[in-house]
């Protein structure tokens, strides 16, 4: 396992749970089948939030390369926060989900890094949902803001895949790495079980 094909291995060891990650269901687990501007912006804000909280965390943890890695991950966050709250001209609180406290329990970089990659896999889906429903308000501006903001966040995982490629020294290092990502896609979709169930919604299929 390497750099150039590790993020396909996860995506192979998951992808009945992030195909199902990345169906129209998933606003309807985040939202408790809220499914309207307000609710649906301040969803997406309230986890930009958190992310920021945990980067920049993780980057006062730690030093060299993982330190300015998480750093500027916390940057893109805290930008996508301010975006998506400028939308509602108001603030919100960072609201912890599964995989946030997930990484927060994440220490090594190697661990720390692949977390981030099965992070970037859920949110790449997430965030496509968001701009599926802007697309169907017909309000191309925001379907817009958060296409970008799915661009912004793939480029993160790439540099936490950059930051594993150099920290990772051996074979146990990638399977560490390898179940820290795994790890993370299975925290989203336990909570997005567990949230589906209890609005009487079945998770199994990805319509």
């Amino acid at each position: 396992m390497d750099a150039d094909d590790f993020p396909a291995r996860v995506e192979t060891e998951r992808q009945t749970e992030l195909d199902r990650l990345g169906s129209s269901k998933r606003l309807v687990a985040l939202t408790a089948a809220t499914l309207d501007d307000e609710t649906v912006l301040c969803t997406a804000a309230a986890s930009e939030a958190a992310a920021a909280s945990v980067f920049a965390d993780w980057a006062a943890d730690a030093d060299g390369d993982a330190a300015d890695a998480f750093a500027a991950m916390a940057d893109t966050e805290r930008d996508h926060y301010g975006r998506v709250a400028g939308e509602l001209g108001a603030d919100v609180d960072a609201e912890e989900g599964a995989v946030h406290e997930f990484l927060r329990d994440l220490d090594a970089t190697v661990e720390r890094a692949g977390g981030v990659v099965g992070r970037g896999l859920v949110a790449d889906r997430t965030l496509t949902q968001f701009v599926s429903y802007f697309v169907n308000q017909a309000d191309e501006a925001r379907a817009d803001l958060f296409r970008d903001l799915t661009a912004e966040t793939a480029a993160d995982t790439e540099r936490a895949v950059d930051l594993l490629a150099a920290a990772a020294d051996s074979d146990e290092d990638w399977e560490r790495a390898l179940e820290a990502a795994v790890g993370a896609v299975d925290a989203a979709y336990e909570e997005y079980v567990d949230a589906l169930e209890a609005v009487g919604v079945d998770a199994k299929s990805v319509c």
